[in-house]
């Protein structure tokens, strides 16, 4: 499978530090970038043209909207290219020499998927255009990226910083197992401090931290591990917070039985409150 990273930018306040994560998993992992910047679907102009209005007068604004139309789909056009040119220009001043990019307009969904077979991890920013006033939530198009795509995910907050220390949250599903065979297998998380953390009590909770640390220790990983009280979701974000922690990692679905439908109701209360990046794999 190829490593390409596909790198999902809008304009918004997050596009920035989207670029800095492909930026930092490009750079450790010697992976080139693929830019993908999709425009909305071409709707028609929707005019209530009913009362008394003249055949005449109704065919000259529906010539004035249709021109409007136009006219708004191609400043969409020239203000997508340059949003992909000054990104591909950001990417190459930070040494990443293999930039492409796509300009495309229809649905997000499809044309990500489009890509899939092309890349190995999908990077999008929390939320989008709507930021400042989806606080605390996660954008529709994070969401619906997500449930659908079967590519990692890797999630931008709005502040990036430096990535020193990496926390695994691993509960022993197979979405979590799935999570600590990627970081096995790439260059990304060595030289990180890394702490495997898990919430629960006793053996029952030790067992899988056993299980994963000795995983990385094989591959010539060093890590920590710590059971954490309280339940996954207060246990894990308290602890990215005491600890200093600059990413987390995590299965995406846990146990959740319609995983293909929705995200589990842990890993969605992570996500929204999280403060650093995030890598979902399913």
């Amino acid at each position: 499978m190829t490593n390409t990273i596909l790198a999902l930018i809008d304009g918004s306040a997050f596009s920035r530090p989207v670029l800095d994560l492909a930026t930092w998993a490009a750079t450790r992992n010697h992976a080139p970038v693929h830019l993908l910047h999709v425009l909305p679907p071409k709707s028609l102009p929707r005019v209530d043209l009913s009362g008394e209005i003249g055949l005449g007068a109704r065919s000259t604004l529906l010539s004035q909207l249709s021109a409007l139309d136009e006219q708004r789909a191609s400043l969409a056009m020239l203000h997508g290219r340059a949003l992909l040119d000054d990104a591909a220009a950001f990417l190459k001043a930070a040494g990443i020499s293999r930039v492409t990019s796509q300009l495309r307009q229809g649905d997000l969904l499809e044309s990500v998927a489009g890509q899939e077979a092309q890349a190995g991890l999908i990077v999008i920013g929390k939320r989008g255009q709507s930021a400042d006033q989806a606080r605390g939530h996660l954008g529709s198009n994070f969401d619906r990226i997500v449930r659908a795509a079967k590519l990692p995910v890797l999630m931008a907050p709005r502040q990036m910083r430096e990535i020193r220390r990496a926390t695994i949250a691993y509960d022993g599903s197979p979405s979590a197992r799935r999570a600590l065979e990627r970081m096995i297998r790439l260059p990304a998380y060595r030289g990180l401090e890394i702490e495997i953390v898990r919430a629960g009590h006793g053996e029952d909770g030790e067992a899988p931290l056993a299980e994963a640390q000795a995983m990385l220790a094989q591959a010539g990983i060093t890590a920590t591990t710590r059971l954490l009280p309280g339940t996954p979701e207060e246990a894990i974000l308290a602890h990215l917070q005491d600890s200093g922690s600059d990413f987390l990692i995590m299965g995406a679905y846990g146990h959740s039985r319609i995983r293909s439908l929705v995200v589990g109701s842990t890993t969605t209360a992570m996500l929204q409150k999280a403060q650093v990046p995030v890598l979902l794999v399913r």
